[in-house]
């Protein structure tokens, strides 16, 4: 799009239908190294962050260069695969920081009933290139005080083919290497979703269609890192090393 709306309080879209079919669940999870067939019938729903988004862009909220930082994962009650959505939003906030805007959107995604399936809130970063301070506002508690006391779940390779072929249009930090540098990275990142599919594969047979999470997108993850996932009574979250990447509280 070429006329992009400037991000305001009390801006509302609704995108037309959208559904996950078993094809595209399979394609994308067996990409990541997941089993589809961990998920049986239902859609995995890590795909809803992305969607989510995608779902603004459509409606005219450009994506370029934004940065996830905090994001709500709730599941209302199980989608079936090729089940029809509808996906809503609303900007709630907008918040000027060193770095730029603070953006609070609610989105969620309603079945044919108008009632809510799944909600997927988040707060972004939408980066000024003019403004050379760093901060992006407050930085919420951590949910993981003590790394070296994880439960290790599974281990994690990325590569950049597969987070190029991962990711959709919309944002290139994710996908181009000169994108990702003038954002200040040294490689593309991968957005929030992709790694929240490793989260939730540990995370199904124990909760299932109960999922609620809120996940702090703590560093970003380039296309070429290695981590893990690790586990404590109240949180999961992607290492690397010592450091936390992202990080979930477990809700209910």
């Amino acid at each position: 799009m070429n006329d992009w709306v400037e991000p305001y309080v009390g801006f509302e879209f609704k995108g037309t239908g959208i559904h996950i079919n078993r094809a595209f669940q399979t394609e994308k999870l067996e990409l990541l190294g997941l089993s589809p067939s961990l998920y049986g019938d239902y859609v995995d729903p890590s795909f809803y962050i992305g969607l989510g988004i995608q779902a603004g862009i459509e409606a005219g909220i450009s994506a370029e260069g934004n940065v996830n930082m905090v994001s709500t994962l709730r599941m209302h009650r199980p989608v079936w695969l090729g089940e029809e959505l509808f996906a809503r939003g609303r900007i709630e906030a907008v918040d000027a920081v060193p770095r730029g805007l603070q953006i609070g959107t609610d989105v969620w995604f309603e079945g044919l009933d108008g009632e809510r399936a799944v909600s997927v809130p988040r707060r972004s970063l939408k980066p000024d290139s003019s403004k050379e301070k760093k901060g992006a506002g407050q930085r919420p508690p951590a949910v993981i005080s003590e790394v070296a006391s994880l439960a290790r779940l599974s281990e994690c390779r990325l590569t950049p083919d597969i987070v190029c072929a991962y990711s959709s249009e919309g944002n290139s930090i994710h996908y181009d290497r000169e994108s990702a540098n003038r954002a200040g990275f040294r490689a593309p990142i991968i957005g929030g979703g992709m790694g929240v599919h490793y989260l939730i594969a540990e995370l199904w047979f124990e909760l299932g269609s109960e999922i609620w999470l809120d996940i702090f997108f703590r560093r970003p993850i380039f296309w070429d890192d290695e981590f893990y996932v690790g586990r404590s009574d109240d949180g999961i979250a992607l290492i690397r090393g010592d450091k936390v990447l992202t990080e979930a509280r477990i809700n209910g």
